[in-house]
């Protein structure tokens, strides 16, 4: 039994850990996603964002910001391992751990 309850500490430990170099990602990476729209037959793109109950557009240019898609992209699938993760770790039942 101390053999897998080992195993367990070294599990919320490792899930511990995950979660927080998942966060401290997250929180450099862009919010938000690219909006392509084409006005009078011109292309413009926005960084689309909800700030507070407001959802915000900032003009981004003509160009397609390919570096701001891929950031965004990154977002989204270190917002998913980080679900992830948080829930492998409600899975372990840490109280019993604890004794």
């Amino acid at each position: 039994m101390r053999v897998l309850k080992g195993i367990l500490k070294d599990s919320v430990a490792y899930y511990q850990r995950l979660e927080r170099d998942l966060e401290q990602r997250l929180s450099k990476l862009p919010r938000g996603s690219v909006k392509r729209r084409q006005i009078r037959g011109h292309v413009y793109f926005y960084l689309q964002q909800r700030i507070g109950d407001k959802v915000v557009h900032r003009y981004l240019g003509r160009q397609e910001p390919v570096e701001l898609a891929r950031a965004v992209e990154e977002r989204r699938r270190v917002r998913r391992e980080l679900a992830e993760a948080r829930a492998a770790l409600r899975l372990i039942p840490q109280r019993k751990l604890a004794a």
